[in-house]
C-alpha cells in the first residue's frame, strides 16, 4: 500500500458519505500519476457527479475535507494537503468552453473556508488542463475509467486555457514563486509540444531552451520541487506549505520569467490569438 492510500481512503469515504449514489466516478491525477508525488505535493483528486450539487451537499463536503487535509487532519499522522474537484457529468460532457466547475476544495483557500466561506460554483477555464491530465494520468479510484465519463479536450479550448491563466499566476509571484516558476515552464512547454507534462519534466524541457543566464532560478525551483537538499532544510517547504517567496532573488526571478512570458506569447501568437 502507497503511504498515501489511507489519506485518499479517508476521501473516498467523505465523497460517497455526502453524495451518494450521485457519483459516477473519482480519479487520481496531477504529481501523483504524473511522475511520483513529491515532499509537498498535493493529493489531486477529480470527482465527476451525475447531478450538480446541493448547498447542503458543498458545506458537508467542505467539512468532511477540512477534516482530512493537511494541517486540519485529525488522523494524528502527517497528511498531504488535498485539492478536490467535483464536476457534473452534464457541464462537461459533450465538453464546452468554458466549463463550470460544481466545487474546489485547495487547502491554499484554508483561511477563507475556516472563516465560513463554501465553495460555490464557477466557471472554470482551469477544468481544460485539469481534464487533459486526468485522461492522460488514466487512475480510476472508483467507477469506469475516465475516458468513459470525459470527452477529450480540443486542443484549441486547452491552449485557450492556459495562456488566459497566466495574469493570474504572475500576479502570484511574489508570493508564491516555486510554482508560478514552474507552472509558466509547464505552460510553455503545453504550448510548444502539445502536450501535459508533469512540472519537474516541463521544467527540464524549459531548461534546455532557456539562455544560461536565466536558467538558475528554475533549475532551483525544479531542484526544491524535487525535495532537493536545500528545500529539506527549507520550512516552507514542508508538507502542507502552498506558498513560497524569494525575496532576496526577485531581479532575477523577473528576468526569468520576462523571457519565458515572451515565448508563450510568442506562441499563442503563432496560433493566431
Amino acid at each position: 500500500m502507497s503511504d498515501h492510500q489511507p489519506q485518499l481512503d479517508q476521501v473516498l469515504r467523505v465523497v460517497h458519505d455526502v453524495l451518494g449514489a450521485e457519483v459516477a466516478g473519482i480519479c487520481l491525477h496531477g504529481s501523483a500519476v504524473l511522475g511520483g508525488l513529491r515532499p509537498d505535493s498535493d493529493l489531486d483528486v477529480f470527482v465527476v457527479a451525475r447531478q450538480r450539487m446541493t448547498d447542503r451537499e458543498r458545506r458537508n463536503l467542505l467539512q468532511g475535507l477540512l477534516w482530512i487535509s493537511g494541517r486540519g487532519a485529525r488522523s494524528g499522522e502527517p497528511a498531504r494537503p488535498v485539492e478536490l474537484i467535483v464536476v457534473a457529468q452534464g457541464d462537461v460532457r459533450p465538453w464546452r468552453y468554458p466549463p463550470r466547475c460544481e466545487f474546489l476544495y485547495g487547502e491554499w483557500l484554508r483561511e477563507e473556508f475556516e472563516r465560513g466561506e463554501v465553495p460555490a460554483p464557477a466557471v472554470m477555464p482551469d477544468l481544460a488542463p485539469l481534464i487533459t491530465m486526468v485522461l492522460l494520468g488514466d487512475t480510476p479510484l472508483f467507477g469506469p475509467p475516465p475516458a468513459r465519463l470525459l470527452d477529450p479536450v480540443p486542443h484549441e479550448d486547452l491552449r485557450r486555457a492556459i495562456v488566459a491563466g497566466v495574469p493570474e499566476l504572475l500576479a502570484d509571484l511574489a508570493s508564491d514563486t516555486r510554482n508560478v516558476l514552474l507552472t509558466l515552464a509547464r505552460v510553455w512547454t503545453t504550448l510548444a509540444t502539445g502536450t501535459v507534462t508533469s512540472k519537474d519534466a516541463a521544467a527540464s524541457w524549459a531548461l534546455d531552451r532557456l539562455p544560461d543566464r536565466h536558467r538558475p532560478v528554475l533549475a532551483r525551483a525544479r531542484s526544491r520541487y524535487l525535495g532537493g537538499r536545500e528545500s529539506l532544510a527549507d520550512p516552507a517547504d514542508s508538507v502542507g506549505a502552498r506558498s513560497e517567496s524569494w525575496d532576496g532573488e526577485m531581479p532575477e526571478v523577473r528576468a526569468h520569467v520576462d523571457v519565458v512570458v515572451r515565448a508563450i506569447e510568442q506562441l499563442a501568437g503563432r496560433d493566431g490569438h
